[in-house]
């Protein structure tokens, strides 16, 4: 590809452009047509639309609404538009920053400020952090359609690219920014400014050494064949070299015997000569060594580079657990305060916090009820200063979203602050909204004994919330006429005012049968011991609990508390004094067989590191199911106090963090702000288990770092221990900057060479950003 975009002639013609503020027309065609061809779209139709660009009007208010001239830049992978702000003229949005495209009036925004006649003229750009989102209208239906299925094609397309497409486009970029006058060729002065755009501080003299080694006609610039060789000396891996070096027996190649010899002694893979074969077929670039059975240096790099060669082990990416056990066997990603985009003092809630936990494949949401004006219940932190919004918008945007990742059933979680007739009114919300998919009856004919599965429950919604009586009701006809008085949930009495007092409301509610009656198998009960649970709580009642009592509970009662979760749900949910929306560790929820361990979706954490990797493998599903040991009613497992078991399976865990590549700059705005980085290695289980091993750090290098550093970890609890990679930023005047992460289930870790993506504070990919790590787990002698 590189090759290519360099031998292009500069009067190529490609694609005519719209607009101001554009670069020269035969720098932009040399560009385009390079990106283009790394994507695969030359002469697309969509592509060509988006490089024209064209006029839409964007939307922030009622009064608030202008036309601007929107199109895509030459590298493809930046839309911008030209902004009215005198200091900036030009504003620009990363294709890799957006999560998703919304046709209509989906947003919060476009159904505030626009009229319900124009929803085919709206579409939303959505972002993957606090950005805020882009509201537009098109001029016409058709156009609007046009925008949406051409940024859909081209952020489909950015997201398929393998990694050494995407570290080719990434370069690409680099260099075009250090192309400073747009000749195509490189002064000694620009390849300096391109090392610092690659995240890579080097000595005056290694630069003009390397420029020297490259310039081969002495010319004083790099062009044509010389960028090329300047590309390859920079992006040799010599870790991959040493590594293909050693298996490469036949002709300096590596033939499929050697291949299948690195499969089985290296990556500690069970296969046959056929599997070396398919990789081979499936990965070698060069025609001939393909059709002699061989790989070559490239075709291994494409190999290590793809799904096979990465830490997830690809069996565990799709669906591959039973999903028929019953619905507590599962831990099951969840969220606190669902409504709120920042803080629970004075953020916003939003419909959007909503749809973004519900796309991260949550699937248990928060719905704090109140009595709103007009007669609408609204949903916000009670006795606090967070907006609110309308319960039935909630409603709405659960309706939209709660099935786009995963299939299986979603909870709603309502803490009923309202009256009586607004409460009807949230029953009929739910029932006319929702319609077939909300759970108003229990599956089977007779009461159950035991919770259904979340097959059974696919594309079903059920509510969470307090019950006029036992479910018996529904199969023998005792029908309660009248609203009776039940007492709050456990976290509504928590509530507290800013000041920390306690609200003046009453214990108890009045609760309408209406909503009474669409609580099926998640009917909320207080907890008052694991023994009084056992003898008179049925399998559809649960608890929920507060951090506190719940980690007293799991330390001082763990056997019985995982006992409890055996046949019974339990939600556990962040102390109200963690106004700042904080997490606390949901590992030890998890050790007691916890299901719904409730996070604040919201922050960016740690703790919210974890909760995406316990639930990364089996499909991102949002369910993950329990170990054995969890569900078997003789298991006498303790996580604080181990004991011999089926749990117990001492391992070894050797990790070799040996390099990174294309890590992000932290500071775009400064050129000369190059990390030093430093990788954290971490385990998380059974306190026996739990672990931290840090590397030194590398000064001034961000692109291809190498520590070359083993560390070793005892594992006595591996189904339930988690691996965690963190990159940071050292500082040694102040707090460590971070840089990626990365988490995953022991369980679905593979052996072996391996890369490691690398993700933002919220979970997003970084593009290109990879570790390069060698695992082994072994059985501890």
């Amino acid at each position: 590809m590189l090759s290519y975009y360099l031998k292009l002639p500069y009067n190529t013609t490609i694609l005519p452009t719209r607009g101001e503020n554009l670069v020269p027309n035969r720098v932009r065609n040399v560009n385009v047509k390079a990106y283009v061809k790394i994507y695969g779209l030359e002469g697309d139709k969509d592509l060509k639309f988006l490089l024209d660009g064209g006029n839409l009007v964007k939307i922030r208010s009622g009064s608030w609404q202008k036309s601007r001239f929107f199109r895509l830049q030459e590298d493809c992978e930046t839309l911008s538009y030209d902004s009215q702000k005198i200091l900036k003229k030009i504003k620009t949005y990363s294709i890799n920053e957006i999560e998703s495209v919304r046709k209509g009036r989906e947003s919060e925004g476009l159904n505030k400020h626009t009229d319900p006649c124009d929803e085919d003229r709206c579409f939303s750009i959505i972002f993957n952090d606090r950005k805020k989102n882009l509201d537009l209208m098109a001029a016409s239906p058709e156009e609007a359609d046009q925008w949406v299925n051409s940024l859909e094609k081209v952020i489909g397309n950015m997201r398929n690219l393998d990694h050494q497409q995407k570290s080719e486009h990434w370069i690409i970029s680099c260099m075009r920014k250090a192309d400073k006058n747009g000749d195509n060729m490189m002064s000694l002065k620009e390849v300096k400014h391109f090392l610092r755009q690659i995240n890579v501080e080097v000595s005056d003299a290694y630069a003009e050494d390397i420029f020297k080694k490259c310039d081969e006609s002495n010319s004083g610039t790099l062009e044509g064949p010389e960028i090329k060789l300047f590309y390859s000396l920079l992006t040799k891996r010599e870790e991959i070299d040493v590594i293909y070096g050693k298996y490469a027996k036949t002709d300096k190649q590596m033939s499929a015997a050697d291949l299948l010899e690195f499969l089985q002694k290296e990556q500690r893979q069970v296969v046959t000569i056929e599997e070396a074969l398919r990789l081979i077929s499936k990965y070698e670039v060069d025609p001939v060594a393909k059709e002699n059975k061989q790989m070559t240096k490239d075709g291994f790099l494409m190999y290590l580079h793809r799904e096979e060669g990465f830490i997830l082990n690809p069996a565990h990416k799709p669906l591959y657990q039973d999903m028929n056990q019953p619905l507590n066997h599962y831990y099951i990603s969840s969220s606190h305060n669902t409504y709120l985009m920042e803080d629970q003092l004075k953020g916003p809630s939003s419909t959007e916090a909503y749809i973004k936990a519900l796309l991260k494949s949550c699937r248990c949401v928060e719905l704090d009820c109140w009595d709103g004006v007009n007669g609408e219940p609204v949903i916000y932190h009670g006795y606090t200063l967070t907006s609110k919004v309308l319960f039935k918008d909630v409603i709405q945007a659960i309706k939209n979203y709660a099935f786009k990742t995963s299939d299986y059933p979603v909870i709603l979680s309502l803490e009923n602050h309202c009256t009586l007739e607004q409460q009807k009114l949230m029953a009929h919300y739910l029932i006319s909204i929702l319609g077939d998919a909300l759970l108003t009856k229990p599956l089977g004919k007779t009461v159950p004994t035991s919770l259904p599965s979340p097959e059974e429950l696919k594309g079903k919604i059920l509510v969470k919330g307090k019950r006029l009586n036992k479910l018996d009701a529904a199969f023998n006809h005792n029908v309660i006429t009248e609203d009776e008085t039940v007492s709050e949930e456990d976290e509504a009495a928590d509530v507290t005012k800013e000041n920390g007092q306690k609200p003046k409301s009453k214990s108890k509610i009045k609760l309408a049968k209406e909503l009474s009656d669409i609580v099926i198998y998640c009917k909320s009960v207080h907890f008052n011991s694991f023994e009084h649970s056992r003898d008179n709580q049925s399998c559809y009642e649960m608890a929920s609990f507060k951090e506190s009592k719940a980690f007293h509970l799991a330390e001082a009662s763990g056997t019985a508390f995982m006992h409890h979760n055996m046949d019974k749900l339990s939600r556990i949910y962040p102390a109200g004094s963690r106004t700042d929306s904080s997490n606390y560790n949901p590992v030890p929820m998890w050790n007691v067989g916890c299901q719904i361990v409730a996070l604040n979706f919201q922050t960016p954490c740690k703790e919210m590191y974890l909760n995406q990797g316990r639930f990364l493998p089996n499909g991102f599903c949002g369910y993950i199911l329990k170990p054995e040991f969890q569900r078997d009613p003789s298991s006498q497992f303790h996580p604080n106090k181990l004991t011999k078991g089926p749990w117990l399976k001492k391992k070894n865990f050797h990790i070799m963090v040996i390099s990174a590549q294309q890590l992000p700059k932290l500071n775009k705005n400064k050129e000369k702000s190059i990390v030093d980085p430093l990788v954290k290695v971490e385990i998380h289980g059974v306190p026996a288990d739990n672990g931290k091993k840090e590397t030194h750090h590398i000064n001034n290098n961000g692109f291809n770092p190498m520590w070359n550093q083993h560390f070793k970890f005892e594992i006595s609890v591996p189904d339930l221990a988690i691996l965690q990679f963190v990159v940071e930023d050292y500082d040694a005047a102040s707090q460590n900057d971070f840089i990626g992460q990365y988490c995953l289930p022991l369980t679905s870790v593979q052996n072996g060479y391996r890369h490691v993506p690398l993700l933002t504070k919220r979970g997003d990919p970084i593009s290109s950003a990879r570790l390069f790590v060698h695992l082994m787990l072994l059985d501890a002698q």
